[in-house]
C-alpha cells in the first residue's frame, strides 16, 4: 500500500490492523536478523561435524616420523612386581613424537649450531589430577611432593614425583597411522559459503550484537570498595594525640 495514503487514513489503518510505513521496515530488518540466525546455527552445526568427523582406516598404514615412551627396564619386568611398576606407569607414561630417529633438536652454543637429544620425564601430576588417576596406598608411597613455579598461575603449585624414575627407561618406535579423517566435500563448500557471505558482508558484528544483547543489562563493573580515611573529620587535637601514640613521642 503507498505511504502517502496510509498517513492519510491513519485512523482506519488502526481499525484495519495495517502495518504502517515504520512497521514495514523494522519486520524487514527482524526478518533479516532470523536469517543470519538460522545462518549462524547452520555454521555452527558444520563446524560441529568438522571438528567431530567420522574416520576411516588407512589401507596401507603410513609411518609419519618416531614416537618415543617409557617402558619397563628389562630386570624390573622380570621380577614379581612387574604388575605393580605397569600399573603406575600407564598413569605417568608420556609420549613424545619426532621427525628424527634420535630425537635430537637444534641449539646454539657458543654461536654454533649443534644437535642435542631432547630430555623427557614422566608425568608430574598436580594435587587435582593426583587425586583423579586414583592411586592405591601401596602406589602412594611410591611419590614425592614437590614445589613448581606454574608460568601460567604464577605462583607454586605442588607436584608429585615418582621416587624410583630408574625403573623405566625409553623406547622409539616408528609412529604409524592407521587411521584417516573422513572429508565430507559437501559440508566443507557449505561451511566456506556461509562463512564468506558473513565475513565478506560484515555481518559477523551484527551476529554478535544479536546473541548478546540480553546480556548486555546484566554485566556490571566491578566496585571497588571504597578505602576507610581514618583522619576524616578528626580535629587537629585528635590527630596529635593519634601520632603521640603511634610514635611514642
Amino acid at each position: 500500500m503507498d505511504t502517502k495514503l496510509i498517513k492519510q487514513f491513519d485512523t482506519e489503518i488502526h481499525c484495519y490492523r495495517l502495518r504502517t510505513a515504520r512497521r514495514k521496515k523494522r519486520m524487514q530488518y527482524e526478518d533479516f536478523d532470523k536469517q543470519l540466525i538460522a545462518l549462524s546455527k547452520e555454521e555452527h552445526l558444520l563446524y560441529r561435524d568438522k571438528y567431530n568427523p567420522e574416520w576411516e582406516p588407512l589401507l596401507p598404514p603410513v609411518q609419519r616420523g618416531w614416537k618415543r615412551f617409557f617402558v619397563l627396564r628389562e630386570d624390573v619386568a622380570r621380577s614379581s612386581q612387574a604388575q605393580f611398576f605397569e600399573n603406575i606407569l600407564t598413569k605417568i607414561n608420556t609420549q613424545e613424537l619426532s621427525y628424527r630417529k634420535d630425537f635430537k633438536k637444534k641449539k646454539r652454543k657458543f654461536g654454533r649450531r649443534i644437535y642435542v637429544v631432547r630430555g623427557q620425564e614422566l608425568k608430574k601430576p598436580d594435587e587435582q589430577e593426583f587425586k583423579k588417576m586414583n592411586f592405591t596406598d601401596a602406589e602412594k608411597e611410591f611419590f614425592y611432593a614437590e614445589f613448581h613455579y606454574d608460568q601460567w598461575k604464577k605462583r607454586f603449585i605442588i607436584r608429585f614425583a615418582f621416587t624410583e624414575p630408574w625403573r623405566f627407561v625409553l623406547r622409539v618406535r616408528p609412529n604409524m597411522i592407521y587411521k584417516q579423517k573422513k572429508i565430507d566435500t559437501v559440508n566443507e563448500a557449505r561451511l566456506n559459503e556461509i562463512k564468506n557471505y558473513i565475513d565478506r558482508n560484515g555481518y559477523r558484528n551484527r551476529l554478535h550484537k544479536i546473541w548478546y544483547r540480553h546480556k548486555s543489562n546484566e554485566w556490571k563493573p566491578y566496585e571497588r570498595e571504597k578505602e576507610k580515611y581514618i583522619f576524616k573529620n578528626k580535629s587537629l587535637h585528635q590527630l596529635l594525640d593519634f601520632i603521640k601514640e603511634e610514635t611514642n613521642f
